[in-house]
């Protein structure tokens, strides 16, 4: 029998990502998978914590070999689960402490995270952990959403809506170098964008995406993006309810399954140092095609790193 984890059926086995080892060492690793099971800082369908698992159930179906990008990232990278952070369902910023303070060790070793979500707040501990390093990022947001209000429920100011406000505010984000793609759908009113671009966000809305096409898209993100290291968060909501119907604040009128992986296969050749997939909610899927979605779109995003690897290897 093959030693190669992908020898076995799909239907057998643990469900680690990718058949990747579950493990907290991390000698020899380049990347590492990172569950944040967490959806208290939803404002409407929550479920977002059931996401890791499920993404990870629909990755067995990776067969380890990205023909479009022609390279094998899990040949490339040493890529290992982690596991998940031990959120705390009830309080929305010890569990940012929790995911700080679980993620920054992993990537003070030199290996680079890729979160599964988990609801969109989980991205500003990321962007702290990642900033603590790096310094301000280059981000690229994928959603239907800017995230960047100032609070939601009464005044409260980390939810879901919020954490690239508070990313922007603290110093994480290089705003020069921050891209919003696929925004779109009925907000209170014309401040929602408008705050978002006040705060330095590039923000490309799905009809101007759509007019342009993706490769002005890409085109205009390797600009600003430069040589800055690069963090991507997606929130599944970028990609219409009908290719990802599970997620919890679904608006219509979005990218396709094809149009998302174009996207994130253009970011081939940056400098990705992390990442997170976000906002999948498996009580409102429908034969799993959002978390098959999903694990495929991770799977881009760790063979954009891996060709990035090759490359650098090449030259030096």
């Amino acid at each position: 029998m093959s030693d190669s984890p992908f020898a076995e059926q799909p239907y057998q086995g643990i469900a680690t990502f990718g058949r990747r080892t579950h493990t907290r060492d991390l000698t020899g690793a380049d990347a590492a998978i990172v569950g944040i099971p967490y959806d208290g800082a939803t404002s409407y369908r929550s479920g977002t914590r059931l996401g890791p698992r499920a993404i990870r159930e629909q990755s067995l179906l990776l067969w380890g070999y990205n023909n479009a990008l022609g390279v094998a990232p899990f040949d490339v990278l040493r890529v290992v689960d982690f596991g998940d952070v031990n959120v705390v369902p009830v309080d929305v910023q010890a569990t940012h402490r929790a995911i700080e303070g679980e993620v920054s060790p992993v990537i003070a070793a030199g290996v680079r995270v890729v979160a599964l979500g988990g609801d969109h707040s989980i991205s500003l501990p990321l962007l702290r952990a990642h900033a603590a390093k790096f310094g301000p990022l280059a981000v690229v947001h994928f959603d239907a959403h800017p995230d960047t209000w100032d609070s939601e429920f009464g005044g409260q100011r980390y939810s879901h809506g919020t954490p690239f406000r508070r990313a922007i505010e603290e110093g994480l984000i290089d705003s020069t170098a921050y891209v919003q793609i696929g925004i779109r759908g009925p907000t209170a009113g014309p401040q929602d964008y408008e705050d978002a671009r006040r705060l330095g966000a590039r923000m490309i809305t799905l009809d101007e995406a759509l007019r342009i096409g993706p490769s002005a898209v890409i085109d205009e993100v390797r600009q600003r993006v430069g040589t800055r290291p690069l963090y991507t968060t997606l929130d599944i909501d970028a990609v219409d309810p009908a290719f990802a119907p599970g997620t919890g604040t679904p608006e219509v009128g979005g990218f396709t399954s094809h149009q998302m992986l174009e996207l994130i296969r253009g970011l081939v050749g940056l400098n990705l140092v992390g990442a997170d997939l976000v906002e999948v909610s498996p009580p409102y899927d429908h034969s799993q095609i959002t978390a098959i979605l999903a694990a495929n779109l991770v799977f881009e995003l760790l063979s954009v790193m891996a060709a990035r690897k090759k490359t650098d290897q090449t030259v030096s």
